[in-house]
């Protein structure tokens, strides 16, 4: 079993249309290609193109990762209520979890002992911000700050290599509100507005 120091299995989980994919393609790059670690990423979708649930099953190690799929999630990223529902169970006693506030009502009961809830509005700051698809770069730059698990430098160089031309100054400023977001919160614990 790998030191768990130095082995993260995350989960982001949302529904088509939101850039779940992306952010954990994000993630993973920042990872490996910034930070030179060890990266893997499953994607998994539903069967409609748009509007079916997805998923990102990412894996950062600091050393080379044996197995890609996520079976023991330190970390879930929510940006829906069907992510959440169906992901919620599998997340570690003691993990992490990151909700947007306007998209996902989380249940206590249903969250395994110990686990710590950061939630963010995060469509909501993008529609403020202009561009309603850039939710997950908010939520990415959020659930980063918190954990530390790769660093705003990293991030912002995968960011800026990974969105469409056109819209990396946008997206870049998604990315440092929501890791201020996440910076402002990481010893609350709990909800940032």
């Amino acid at each position: 079993m790998p030191d768990p120091s130095a082995y993260h299995e995350i989960i982001i989980t949302g529904f088509g249309g939101q850039g779940i994919i992306l952010a954990g393609n994000i993630l993973g790059k920042a990872a490996a290609l910034y930070e030179k670690k060890h990266a893997s990423l499953i994607q998994s979708y539903g069967p409609e193109a748009r509007g079916g649930a997805c998923a990102a099953q990412v894996v950062v190690a600091e050393e080379k990762i044996e197995y890609p799929y996520v079976e023991n999630p330190v970390i879930l990223v929510c940006m829906s209520q069907e992510g959440f529902d169906k992901n919620i169970g599998r997340l570690l006693a003691g993990g992490t979890l990151f909700a947007d506030s306007g998209l996902v009502r989380i249940d206590h009961s249903l969250m395994p002992r110990g686990v710590t809830p950061y939630t963010l509005a995060a469509t909501e700051m993008a529609e403020q911000m202009g561009v309603k698809m850039m939710a997950n770069i908010i939520m990415l730059g959020f659930m980063a700050a918190v954990t530390g698990l790769v660093t705003y430098d990293a991030l912002r160089e995968a960011v800026a290599s990974s969105v469409p031309k056109g819209t990396e100054e946008k997206n870049l400023a998604g990315l440092e509100r929501g890791y201020q977001c996440g910076s402002d919160q990481k010893t609350q614990g709990k909800t940032a507005q």
